[in-house]
């Protein structure tokens, strides 16, 4: 039985090309395109990882999502997708206590992000 990942991200075409990339590899993608949607659909459906955009409907939607996620669902990785970085010129990072502190992700990748680097986080964080 494939893993459930739940996809986040405003942004149409990412979302097709990133949940064609991750089905081909082998799970099942269930999409949202903001916070009210991810949060309703995971009320009805257990995922095993969320991959969350850090800027949907406001500039830190996805720190918002991977808090309430990581206090209500607690083993559930969260892939952290920064595109704050190309957008504002704000880079985060998980290297440091005090950071992880505050970001409840498990991993953080800056965008534009290649397909193989977010395989590489999920299967990290979701040894088959």
């Amino acid at each position: 039985m494939p893993q459930n990942v739940l996809l986040i991200d405003d942004d149409p075409d990412f979302r097709q090309r990133t949940k064609q990339f991750l089905q081909d590899a082998g799970y099942s993608v269930t999409e949202a395109e903001g916070e009210d949607q991810a949060y309703a659909i995971v009320q009805n459906k257990k995922f095993d990882l969320a991959v969350v955009n850090l800027i949907l409907e406001n500039s830190d939607s996805g720190f918002s999502l991977s808090f309430h996620f990581k206090r209500d669902y607690p083993n559930m990785p969260i892939v952290l997708l920064n595109s704050a970085v190309s957008e504002f010129g704000i880079e985060f990072s998980l290297e440091t206590v005090a950071e992880r502190s505050w970001i409840k992700a498990d991993a953080l990748l800056n965008k534009p992000i290649r397909s193989e680097q977010l395989l590489q986080a999920v299967r990290r964080l979701l040894p088959q």
